[in-house]
């Protein structure tokens, strides 16, 4: 392997990628609610309180690369895709309504606050989350092999 080979793989790759799928979500999340006027849901808060940091968490620790940065994210990422995986659960009935806490906002159910038509948001959260802990997880793996 040639040393650009070798910095191609760096970590510095996956935690930008994080980051993009972070500013994209949060981006999306604000254009939902601000712009389209859609109040969220209060797991849907949660799962911002979770997402909105990971964007100023992983570009502070891009530049200069500061491995940190994956040790600080990783746990809100991680509280972020069990809030969104249980949000999906709820969508998808699988939990029972009685253990729906969201009492406020417009409902998540709503189909207009999917993508093309069926793409729930919840599962949107949930993909992005699962996306920046697996990006996460393999700059961890690459900063203990350098």
């Amino acid at each position: 392997m040639t040393n650009l080979d070798a910095r191609a793989l760096s970590p510095w790759t996956p935690v930008f990628l994080a980051w993009l799928i972070a500013l994209a979500a949060t981006l999306g999340a604000l254009f939902l609610g601000e712009v389209m006027g859609r109040t969220p849901c209060l797991l849907c808060w949660y799962q911002r309180i979770a997402m909105f940091p990971l964007v100023a968490v992983l570009a502070v620790a891009l530049l200069p690369f500061d491995p940190r940065g994956v040790r600080y994210a990783l746990p809100l990422a991680l509280a972020g895709w069990l809030i969104a995986l249980y949000h999906c659960l709820l969508y998808w009935g699988v939990i029972p309504a009685s253990l729906v806490p969201c009492g406020q906002g417009v409902s998540c159910t709503d189909a207009k606050l999917g993508l093309l038509g069926f793409v729930s948001i919840p599962f949107l959260s949930l993909m992005a989350f699962s996306a920046i802990v697996v990006l996460l997880l393999i700059a961890r793996r690459g900063l203990k092999n350098e």
